[in-house]
C-alpha cells in the first residue's frame, strides 16, 4: 500500500472509531434522559412531587394541555395538588442533539385535582432536557398536548 492510501485508511479508522463512540455516548444519553422521564413518572405514580424537584431547571416552563404556562414553582405546587390513581406512558422516544435532549411520548393518567375534580388525562408531550454545567440533565421546558378520545 501507498503511504497515502495508508493515511487515508488510518484516517478513516479514527473517524469511525470517533462516530463509533459518539454513537455509544447518545445512546447512553437517551437511556440517562429516559430514566429522568421514567422518575418524573414514578412522581406521579406514587404520588411523591420531591422526586420531580431536581429534574426541573430553576428556568424551567411548562406550557399544560390548557395552554397555561407555569413556572418551576408552580408546577411543583400543581403536581403536590394532584393524586393521581394510575399513571402510566404508552410511548417514549428520547433524541439526543449533543447537550440537548428531546423526549416525546404518550401519558395516561387518572386522579383528582387540587380541587378534588376527577382527572382522566390522555396527552401527547414533549420535554426539552439540557445538559447543565454540572453535567447533571434537567428539563428546561415541557408541552403537552390533550388527546381527544
Amino acid at each position: 500500500m501507498k503511504k497515502t492510501s495508508m493515511c487515508l485508511l488510518g484516517a478513516l479508522l479514527l473517524m469511525s472509531f470517533a462516530w463509533s463512540q459518539d454513537m455509544q455516548n447518545a445512546g447512553g444519553t437517551e437511556k440517562a434522559v429516559a430514566a429522568l422521564e421514567n422518575q418524573w413518572l414514578q412522581s406521579q405514580k406514587t404520588n411523591t412531587p420531591d422526586l420531580l424537584i431536581p429534574l426541573l431547571a430553576d428556568q424551567f416552563v411548562n406550557t399544560g394541555t390548557d395552554g397555561k404556562v407555569t413556572d418551576k414553582v408552580q408546577t411543583l405546587a400543581t403536581a403536590k395538588a394532584t393524586k393521581w390513581t394510575s399513571a402510566e406512558y404508552e410511548t417514549m422516544k428520547v433524541t439526543v442533539f449533543g447537550d440537548v435532549a428531546i423526549a416525546t411520548g404518550v401519558f395516561n393518567g387518572k386522579g383528582t385535582d387540587g380541587s378534588g375534580k376527577a382527572l382522566d388525562e390522555h396527552e401527547r408531550w414533549t420535554d426539552t432536557w439540557v445538559k447543565m454545567s454540572n453535567g447533571k440533565w434537567q428539563c428546561v421546558a415541557s408541552h403537552g398536548s390533550a388527546i381527544k378520545m
